[in-house]
């Protein structure tokens, strides 16, 4: 191990232990939003009341890095593997819970927290998991969490991998101390052949390129079907319909004068579906959208808590169309998207980066984002360049886009689609290849 890293890794656990205090008091703070931040605290300090060794363990951090790892879990578990998920947010473990519910009744999966960046709470979660190997999803690097794998003989993989162009730049400014600590997992598989050129450059053992698993993603029949009753209950039948999907912090005005530009110059008025990313939100978007002269719907106090096409039919139709339909709730976006007949993906007008693009595509949607696209080189270069995604910089851009200078076929989405489908097939495939070289390495 290079002397640089290990100087990290000690200044690292004083950090950490340090800073402890401070984490559980950020903890509890979250937990007056979301009571499920308090609960089950001593997971994160690796003590557990249960335990189930011998399961594979898959690190999704939150719901994103869940949605994608969804169908690799179901192949583990259709194998007759045990599997242990570990999350850092509620919508992570809310969503883990829904989705696995038949495996957590069998006893065939746990979620729990992820232990804290010490070594001993690790030693703890590995007493009680005593996993065969560990996938963490996307690039969630975190420095203990791998040393304390390696040093249990646990084989860690990065999974779903892909190292960002701007990852890279912010890595060279800061000694390298993260390249170096991806260099000590015991392998990676990557989206593309781009990405295990860039995870190669930095030592990265035992790489496999299988694609990308949110292609592979369980599409809910059940919202998709409500998706377009929605649309009708909304009185939106003979208007366009934008979902505004997994908007963050910083953009919102960029969409206010995005949806004031179409609905001023639009005939028919477009309905926009409002999706904030986080929960938190939800109250200050719906303040801010009503603040701005926007007729705005709830869908958490227009619909009932669970929605089917029937249960919308059932509900007496608002006394007019709104201008915005405010998708408050969680899980539910292939609701959202299924209304729609364009898509907006949030987080590319704002530095931190896009958010999946691939749900839109799945439903055949024509998916416009920002410029930041550094979080989805992949598969978003592959898309623009067939033509069924693409970038836009300001709202006056994105309003012609949307308004139909932007109107890639359904036969282009298929096949783009069809093209990139399958990594969870080449994932199990290469995880034996990778487990036996790792093997090999130790």
């Amino acid at each position: 191990m290079p002397l640089k890293l290990r100087a990290f890794l000690g200044m690292w656990s004083l950090i950490w232990h340090a800073l402890l205090p401070l984490v559980i008091v950020y903890l509890r703070r979250r937990a007056r939003k979301d009571a499920l931040y308090g609960m089950h605290v001593k997971e994160r300090f690796g003590i557990h009341g249960t335990s189930m060794r011998g399961a594979v363990w898959v690190h999704a951090v939150s719901l994103g890095e869940l949605r994608s790892a969804v169908p690799m879990i179901q192949a583990f578990l259709d194998q007759g593997e045990k599997v242990v998920v570990t999350q850092f947010t509620p919508a992570g473990r809310r969503e883990t819970e829904t989705v696995f519910a038949t495996a957590i009744t069998a006893g065939q999966l746990q979620t729990v927290w992820v232990p804290f960046e010490t070594s001993w709470a690790f030693k703890g979660f590995f007493k009680a998991f005593a996993p065969k190997f560990g996938l963490v999803m996307e690039i969630e690097v975190w420095p203990r969490m791998v040393m304390a794998s390696k040093r249990a003989n646990i084989p860690l993989f990065m999974c779903n991998a892909q190292y960002p162009s701007k990852s890279i730049v912010k890595d060279q400014k800061t000694f390298g101390l993260r390249p170096a600590v991806m260099a000590q997992f015991a392998g990676a598989f990557v989206k593309s052949d781009l990405q295990a050129e860039r995870f190669a450059a930095v030592n990265v053992p035992n790489i496999h390129v299988t694609g990308e698993l949110r292609f592979d993603q369980p599409i809910p029949p059940a919202l998709i079907a409500a998706g377009p009753v929605a649309r009708s209950w909304l009185g939106a039948d003979k208007r366009p319909v934008i979902t505004l999907g997994s908007t963050v912090e910083g953009e919102d005005a960029l969409y206010i004068e995005t949806m004031k530009l179409m609905l001023a110059a639009a005939s028919p008025k477009p309905l926009f579906v409002y999706v904030p990313r986080r929960p938190e939100r939800f109250d200050e978007i719906y303040d801010r959208l009503v603040g701005e002269g926007f007729s705005v719907l709830r869908r958490s106090t227009a619909l009932p808590n669970t929605i089917t096409s029937g249960t919308i039919g059932a509900v007496a139709k608002p006394d007019e169309s709104p201008d915005v339909f405010l998708g408050d709730s969680l899980g539910e976006m292939y609701f959202y998207l299924s209304m729609a007949d364009k898509s907006v993906v949030g987080g590319g007008f704002v530095p931190a980066g896009a958010h999946n693009i691939i749900e839109p595509l799945a439903l055949k949607k024509p998916v416009i984002t920002g410029p930041e696209i550094w979080t989805i080189e992949y598969p978003f270069t592959e898309a623009a360049a067939a033509g069924v995604a693409c970038a836009k910089a300001d709202a006056t851009a994105l309003a012609l886009a949307l308004s139909g200078e932007f109107t890639p076929s359904e036969a282009a989405i298929d096949t783009f689609f069809e093209n990139h489908a399958g990594g969870t097939q080449k994932l199990m495939h290469a995880l034996p290849i990778a487990l036996a070289a790792a093997k090999n390495c130790a």
